[in-house]
């Protein structure tokens, strides 16, 4: 698998786009270069486009929306630009951000607007990183809902998917052109040829090779992302000699349901709740660092800790959020009418816990402040009846890749483009800096559409001048 140098190729049939990965940036891709008029395959390497999207929360972060607007929200580019270089500690490419800040907004309307999509603003997720509410989700924040919405919109444009085809190698002519692309079916081996190629394959969470290079704090971990994600669109680029950037960051997750598997919503500590490690004891600012928070979770007691809330918040999590309400039906969270009772339940010291979510009450008083700078002011007092759901953390995306420019082209080292190669999504470096702690919520989905739809309006109008 690899990189194929074959300057006389000459492929029985050609297709003006072609699009490895069929996720969120693949189909976001498609769609947008069926729409200036050219024909476009994607290649699936499953026998169901679902990918990272679907094992996600669905949300996408995008500024200066329509759909902002109509809940009265006043949001710019400019703002979540800013947003982006101080979570980043100014160590994101500010081009690249100012790409995504300026680009995202125009897609998320494109998305809801010209095609259709049922995406709200996430009233309850605040913070994190955003300074104004500009996560837009669908209904049961599941994206499994969103990857319905892009295959459905996919069929209405006549976008043909071609599943279990796994692009295996590009196939290359003079000036590093490609000119094709070889892939696996389950008959045997087919060469395609293209116009223009966009790589979707996401990133190399799947690759413990490229794990334990890059990221070596989680080479133990658990991964929790689609197993096809195995680095190949970063693998080609470097054999092609792509620039790339930001191989050490990530997206991880510190609420991954244990046992179960489930994503479980950080409303829950948004909303006044409290992470309790098995001594009983806090052990970090709840809102802060929203992926990094995996690892000062895995450094817990077992790798494991239990989030605490009351009945608000289980009713609102198990209203809106599809995993927590398979959580419910599963009996993974606890109850109980005091401190002292659920202690037991979660196998914690009662004494601990009780002495623990004192402290918190006094903080949300304002009596004192907590030792590990979380605002509890503003937060609203837990009541009975109170709830625990034990959680680990986990690796969900990595965020670097290939560099690209203001068009999704894929770039080397001096900034020269490549003459017909895009990335986007998990294969195209993100903007979340060279570390975990750079990750913003909603960012992964909102590079997969938006360097998508850069991608393919700017792949379409190219093979137009074929």
């Amino acid at each position: 698998m690899g990189i194929i140098r074959k300057p006389d190729f000459t492929p029985d049939f050609s297709i003006p786009v072609v699009i490895a990965g069929g996720g969120a940036c693949g189909l976001t891709a498609a769609i947008a270069a069926k729409r200036q008029g050219v024909d476009v395959v994607v290649l699936e390497r499953d026998a169901h486009p679902a990918g990272s999207t679907a094992m996600s929360y669905g949300g996408i972060c995008a500024a200066d929306t329509v759909a902002q607007k109509k809940v009265g929200l006043s949001d710019t580019h400019e703002q979540f630009f800013d947003d982006i270089l101080a979570i980043t500690k100014g160590q994101t490419d500010p081009a690249h951000a100012r790409t995504i800040a300026e680009n995202a907004g125009p897609t998320l309307d494109w998305l809801t607007e010209d095609l259709g999509f049922d995406l709200d603003v996430e009233v309850q997720w605040a913070g994190l990183g955003h300074s104004q509410l500009r996560l837009h989700a669908p209904p049961g924040r599941s994206g499994e809902v969103l990857m319905g919405m892009l295959l459905s919109a996919v069929d209405r444009e006549g976008v043909d998917v071609l599943t279990q085809a796994r692009v295996t190698d590009l196939i290359v002519g003079l000036d590093d052109r490609i000119l094709g692309v070889r892939v696996e079916r389950p008959d045997g081996m087919e060469e395609f040829g293209c116009d223009q190629l966009i790589l979707a394959t996401c990133g190399y969470g799947g690759n413990e090779d490229l794990i334990r290079q890059y990221m070596p704090e989680l080479e133990n971990a658990q991964y929790y992302g689609h197993e096809g994600n195995v680095g190949d669109a970063l693998l080609w680029g470097q054999e092609l000699g792509a620039a790339v950037d930001d191989l050490g960051a990530y997206q991880a997750l510190g609420s991954l349901s244990s046992p179960g598997n489930l994503v479980i919503p950080h409303t829950l500590l948004i909303g006044g709740g409290a992470q309790i490690n098995k001594n009983g004891e806090r052990f970090e600012n709840e809102l802060h660092d929203i992926s990094g928070q995996a690892l000062t979770i895995l450094e817990q007691p077992d790798g494991e800790i239990w989030v605490v809330y009351d009945q608000t918040l289980h009713d609102e999590a198990q209203d809106r959020f599809e995993e927590y309400k398979t959580a419910v039906s599963l009996n993974l969270c606890k109850f109980a009418s005091n401190w002292a009772d659920l202690a037991q339940q979660m196998r914690v010291p009662a004494d601990v816990l009780v002495r623990t979510m004192d402290s918190v009450t006094r903080y949300k008083q304002g009596d004192t402040s907590d030792p590990f700078g979380r605002p509890f002011t503003t937060d609203r007092q837990l009541e009975a009846p109170f709830y625990a759901i034990k959680v680990t953390g986990a690796l969900f995306h990595t965020q670097g890749g290939l560099c690209v420019n203001g068009e999704a082209r894929v770039v080397r080292a001096d900034g020269s483009a490549f003459p017909n190669l895009f990335a986007g999504g998990g294969a195209a470096r993100s903007v979340s800096g060279p570390s975990v702690w750079g990750y913003l919520p909603g960012m992964g989905i909102c590079t997969a559409v938006t360097l998508g739809k850069l991608a393919g309006e700017t792949a379409a109008r190219s093979a137009k001048l074929v």
